[in-house]
């Protein structure tokens, strides 16, 4: 593309890195409309987007049937804060526990707003109901997880990104490999209220875990009067081939953590979903959010709901997701060193020869494809589940002759 045809680009770009935080380092892709699993950009050039905003856009970009939820909703309320009951909560909550399997659901925006709920909601259920003294409540967590970047969440992070000079941090976790049942067992101990896991992690690689892993965790956590907390931000409502990746291996958690698909690609909607016995333990004033459970995004996740128990979704990322995975494990031994995940969610190691995961994403960039490196040399494809089949080939036909090239 020449120079001259990036003006716009160039700046929009500009203006950004003016007066926005730079917490991030995106790719120099301006996004000004979306529809499927495209992207088109402000000079008119359309990009496959196989990150879907990292699993918040399951059901593709401008999905017809949230998107006229939305419009009516627009038309009706949108906020009134839970000062006051609104027609689209109870619904929204009575359906997306139906779901989940379970009575009750704290509705809540970001992912990181749900796992902070999530704490706070173990410590409290650990020291009125397991009688854990007050203050004395441990969490064990898993290595290399990523669950957000608040303080308390950070405070267990293995990147040191996330926590350079942001101390101190919040005591109360005990971190030990992932995938390591054994080393879960050796942690707990009597003040231990909660084991918080990924079930597949997601920024770490997508990294799956032994199929022994999450039953075992659950025999543990029953065994010794501990919550499962499962977060499924990421992994759940369709992007591994089941609802929630915990389906997988036939594991029920006690608690489900759920965001970003939740609120459609349109809205941020988060949840945590449990028993009455756990959710119980909030009191009036104990917790809130003004715009958690509001009208607008409220009326978007039962849409989202009812989608889900359709389980169109789970069945195109299973079937497509095997096509996709037979694809990019062709390339091993051509620039890629391994392929893992599930569904139409996969992490791939690249050559580190060949350059960074970030050169390559810029490289599959300039071809129309949009993929986001982690950890250096991993990049991951989660593109939206109404993608076809011609379409991945089109995109992992691009990523093979930028592997060509970079080898070359």
């Amino acid at each position: 593309m020449a120079a001259t045809d990036r003006t716009s680009t160039e700046a929009a770009i500009a203006v950004e890195s003016a007066h926005t935080a730079h917490n991030y380092s995106p790719l120099p892709v301006v996004a000004a409309s979306a529809r499927g699993a495209w992207i088109t950009d402000v000079e008119g050039r359309r990009y496959l987007d196989c990150l879907a905003a990292y699993s918040a856009v399951n059901f593709g970009h401008h999905n017809e049937e949230i998107i006229a939820t939305a419009h009516h909703q627009l038309d009706a309320v949108t906020l009134v804060s839970r000062a006051f009951h609104s027609d689209q909560l109870g619904p929204f909550c009575a359906a997306l526990a139906g779901l989940c399997g379970k009575d009750m659901v704290l509705p809540m925006n970001s992912g990181a707003e749900a796992v902070e709920s999530g704490l706070k909601i173990a410590r409290k259920w650990g020291t009125d109901t397991k009688g854990v003294a007050e203050g004395m409540a441990n969490i064990i967590v898993a290595d290399n997880n990523f669950h957000g970047r608040t303080i308390s969440i950070v405070s267990f992070s293995s990147d040191a990104t996330a926590r350079g000079g942001f101390g101190p941090f919040t005591p109360g976790f005990r971190s030990v490999p992932f995938g390591d049942a054994d080393a879960v067992a050796a942690a707990i101990d009597e003040n231990t209220v909660a084991v918080l896991v990924e079930p597949i992690q997601g920024e770490a690689g997508i990294i799956v875990p032994p199929d022994d892993y999450l039953p075992r965790l659950r025999t543990l956590c029953t065994r010794h009067n501990v919550l499962l907390i499962a977060d499924e931000i990421q992994s759940g409502l369709a992007r591994t081939g089941h609802t929630f990746a915990c389906d997988h291996w036939d594991v029920t958690p006690d608690v489900y953590l759920l965001g970003k698909a939740l609120g459609g690609g349109v809205v941020p909607l988060s949840a945590v979903a449990a028993d009455r016995d756990v959710l119980g333990v909030l009191n009036p004033g104990e917790h809130g959010s003004t715009f958690g459970g509001n009208p607008l995004a409220a009326a978007i996740g039962s849409t989202v709901v009812d989608i889900l128990r359709r389980g169109e979704f789970q069945s195109r990322s299973a079937e497509l997701g095997l096509h996709l995975h037979a694809r990019l494990r062709s390339l091993i031994g051509h620039g890629v060193l391994a392929v893992r995940g599930m569904g139409l969610w996969a992490g791939v190691d690249i050559d580190t020869r060949l350059g960074t995961g970030k050169r390559l994403s810029m490289a599959l960039a300039e071809r129309g494809v949009l993929v986001k490196d982690t950890h250096g040399s991993t990049l991951r494809f989660a593109p939206p589940l109404v993608i076809t089949a011609e379409e991945i080939d089109w995109a992992v036909d691009h990523f093979a002759s930028v592997l060509a090239e970079a080898g070359s």
